[in-house]
């Protein structure tokens, strides 16, 4: 049965149409001799061949204006029995009118009995073969790919030949093309018909259709979306091929399509990424990335690795993460890693590193950044973030690199809870040594860059709401009217490199991250997308019911992504840089004494309250005078020298 319907399949639309015009035309004597028989008795065989060629003669041009040979076998639908019987009816009629001087010597009640036989035979015969051969066309592909058959947006190249990649494997099954250009709906591209938008309830009904492939590569995200919200008001499980750039730029994914994501629905352009940007910081050079086994560590060493540096240092405390993210550099055919597994508190460790290797260029993705857990174990959120900050930035000053990029957060901002703060003086740190950097005339450059939530990186609301959707629910969202900033994870590292091509020294460089989204709306979505309904007070029979849970501590309704007001372009249009309040190095390090003492004596009260305090920061004298207050809790002896602004890199504070 098989080999029968891929023989088929492989004939052209024109070998398909004669083939369905000769079993016409065998299907007509059969029928004709039927008829004839039953009304008339026993007819002259001369007479029997000559009524059957009439009926072909007449018949098979009929059919054709009618359309029964444009309908695709595959594709006929239930409407297609109103043109069958149309095309039979004028075909009875017309036979009859022509047969009736062939057989004078039978009445004309014999002659109405004979049309009305071949009427019914020629309905049962054309018409049901017809829908016999669609079974039978079906029936293997049932088997093989039952409940899995998918329908392609995009009757293009990029769709061909995905439909070819697709019957090399078993998982889905090509039924249909969708298109909104008129010129190819109704065509047949490759054995698979094109249907227009208007014609996808139909299929999604009358072959229990669960997914569908976008195949528009080269279309815009706002396209994307347009067709994606249209695709997923049926319940479709919706996958998009990626852009021709993600192919262009050597980023080969494992599977060509993936599965839609929220990213599809912000309806954000992307901007074809300034390659000359992207590989001034790292070509030709030896590039270390803290946290390389993260989320963002991970795809920044990806997209490193792409752009030819010496060599690649991969600095990670966790030793599986450390071993995933270097066996995914040596399948993408880059081998000059150094895997470096330990702490970034070790500052010794640290610059034997730099030293030995010749590092020039350090991202600084290391963090502990999941807000209730560093909420839950301050002392250890600040130790790694503040404490391990600071022993990077003194080893990279030593070592004289010629560039240190932070990845902050937008959390950082005006920060309510440990995990802010602790970027905060992240920055603060890096801001530190930029401005002795410019004052000393020192080659080195700092700067950072802040964004927002990443789309798909570990702890995010997307995989989280994915898991509790595969659990039957319920999502639980924090509360209705919180809203975040959104951007992928691929999108933001792109940026962050040429970002980094960018610095002079002392950049807060933001990235354009849209408008914030509901996260309410992104639950509401997700359901959507998979496939389901939400269960609420007015739709008590859907799947999937939100949860509100409230505020978790330190959390905030709206995220902001600067502090003040001083932002400025720069030749990227998603990149502006601000210039940003800092403290000097002497003072911040004062503070960082203060804080060591704090996290030593395993009071995490103070601990919180000193990192909140500085990463809120107040005015000079006030920030002098709590200096002052929590030496003294402390039982050390502080002593400020100057009571100048901390913006200011000249004052002076000495510790005794």
């Amino acid at each position: 049965m098989s080999h029968l319907v891929n023989l088929l399949s492989a004939l052209s639309p024109m070998g398909k149409r004669w083939l369905m015009a000769v079993g016409d035309s065998v299907a007509l004597a059969v029928m004709v001799t039927a008829a004839t028989s039953l009304a008339f008795g026993d007819v002259a065989w001369g007479r029997a061949i000559l009524a059957v060629l009439i009926a072909i003669v007449i018949a098979l041009p009929i059919f054709a204006w009618c359309g029964l040979y444009r309908a695709i076998i595959r594709y006929i639908s239930d409407h297609a029995l109103w043109a069958i019987t149309k095309a039979v009816t004028v075909a009875s009629v017309l036979w009859g009118l022509a047969v009736r001087e062939i057989f004078t010597d039978h009445g004309a009640q014999q002659l109405a009995v004979a049309v009305i036989l071949f009427w019914t035979f020629a309905l049962v015969g054309v018409g049901g073969s017809r829908f016999i051969a669609r079974w039978v066309l079906w029936w293997p592909l049932r088997r093989q790919f039952g409940g899995r058959q998918v329908l392609i947006f995009g009757a293009n190249d990029a769709g061909w030949q995905l439909v070819s990649a697709l019957r090399q494997g078993k998982e889905f099954f090509p039924a249909a093309f969708l298109d909104e250009d008129p010129l190819v709906i109704g065509k047949e591209i490759g054995g698979v018909r094109v249907f227009g938008m208007d014609s996808l309830g139909m299929l999604v009904s009358r072959y229990e259709i669960r997914d569908a492939i976008v195949a528009l590569p080269q279309a815009s995200e706002l396209q994307r979306k347009r067709v994606v919200e249209a695709l997923q008001r049926f319940n479709l499980r919706v996958r998009v091929m990626p852009p021709v750039a993600d192919f262009t730029a050597g980023r080969y994914l494992p599977r060509i399509v993936r599965e839609v994501d929220v990213g599809d629905l912000l309806g954000r352009d992307g901007v074809v990424p300034d390659m000359e940007l992207m590989r001034e910081s790292v070509s030709g050079r030896v590039v270390m990335v803290t946290g390389a086994g993260g989320s963002i560590g991970s795809e920044l060493c990806r997209q490193i690795a792409l752009l030819d540096p010496v060599r690649l240092v991969l600095v990670e405390i966790n030793e599986y993460a450390l071993y995933r993210v270097q066996q995914a550099l040596l399948e993408l055919g880059f081998s000059d890693l150094v895997p470096a597994l330990g702490s970034i508190e070790d500052r010794d460790w640290l610059r034997d590193l730099i030293q030995r290797h010749g590092i020039t260029t350090i991202f600084h993705a290391a963090a502990y950044k999941h807000v209730p857990l560093v909420e839950q174990n301050a002392l250890q959120g600040i130790r790694n973030n503040v404490l391990g900050s600071k022993a990077l930035v003194e080893a990279a000053l030593a070592e004289g690199i010629e560039r240190f990029v932070l990845i902050s957060s937008d959390k950082a901002v005006h920060p309510t809870n440990v995990m802010g703060a602790t970027k905060r003086w992240s920055e603060l740190l890096v801001l530190a040594a930029a401005h002795r950097c410019l004052q000393e005339r020192l080659p080195c450059r700092f700067s950072m860059v802040r964004f927002g939530n990443v789309l798909g990186s570990s702890g995010s609301v997307v995989p989280l709401f994915k898991r509790q959707i595969e659990r039957g629910g319920p999502i639980t969202v924090t509360h209705p009217e919180v809203t975040r900033y959104f951007m992928s994870i691929h999108e933001a590292v792109e940026l962050v490199l040429q970002a980094s091509s960018l610095a002079e020294g002392g950049e807060v460089f933001l990235l354009d991250m849209g408008e914030p989204v509901s996260i309410l709306d992104l639950a509401r979505k997700l359901i959507t997308l998979a496939g389901l309904s939400l269960r609420d007070a007015a739709h008590p029979d859907g799947d999937i019911e939100i949860v509100f849970t409230g505020l978790r501590p330190g959390e905030k309704l709206h995220e902001e992504l600067v502090i003040g007001a001083n932002v400025q372009p720069t030749r990227h249009p998603k990149i502006r840089r601000a210039d940003e309040p800092w403290i000097d190095a002497d003072r911040l390090h004062a503070w960082v004494r203060l804080l060591e003492q704090a996290i030593a004596r395993r009071d995490e009260a103070l601990a919180r309250e000193i990192t909140l305090v500085v990463a809120q920061q107040p005015d000079g004298e006030e920030l002098d005078r709590l200096f002052s207050e929590f030496a003294h809790r402390l039982g050390m002896k502080g002593t400020v020298v100057s009571l100048a602004r901390p913006t200011v890199g000249q004052r002076r504070v000495a510790l005794g």
